[in-house]
This record gives structure tokens, C-alpha cells and sequence, in this order.
């Protein structure tokens, strides 16, 4: 199961890159990585991939023009 869920998670990081790159609404964008997110989440791999998330949601914000969003409370 974890590998279905890594493997799932690596498909929606690439696709929200894509997403990015091919000018794709940075809501749609901030969504996938978000679904990417709560798959690992699911999968308990939140610890390995919320840092992927995070730097790629933060240069989401920066492109979009606004400054970076509140760092989440430490667990």
C-alpha cells in the first residue's frame, strides 16, 4: 500500500509542476499538491513529503505575487 500511495503522490506532485509550467490556474495547481498532501497523510508519509508541499506551495505564492503563506504550527 505504501508504494501505491508513493507512486500516486509522485503522479499529482509531477502533474502539478506540469500544471505550472503549461500556465494552468495556480488554484488548480495549489489543489493538486494539496491532494498530494493528504494522500500522504493517509499513507502516513506526511513527514516525507509535507516539505516537498511546502517549498512548492511557497514558490506558488511567490509567482502569484503575494508573500508566502504562515508556517504550519510545529507538531
Amino acid at each position: 500500500m505504501a508504494d501505491d500511495a508513493r507512486a500516486r503522490i509522485q503522479k499529482l506532485l509531477v502533474t502539478g509542476d506540469n500544471r505550472l509550467k503549461q500556465g494552468v490556474a495556480h488554484e488548480k495547481v495549489r489543489e493538486t499538491y494539496e491532494q498530494a498532501l493528504a494522500v500522504a497523510r493517509d499513507a502516513g508519509l506526511e513527514d516525507t513529503v509535507a516539505p516537498l508541499v511546502e517549498v512548492r506551495l511557497a514558490d506558488l505564492q511567490r509567482l502569484a505575487g503575494g508573500s508566502p503563506p504562515p508556517a504550519p504550527p510545529a507538531a
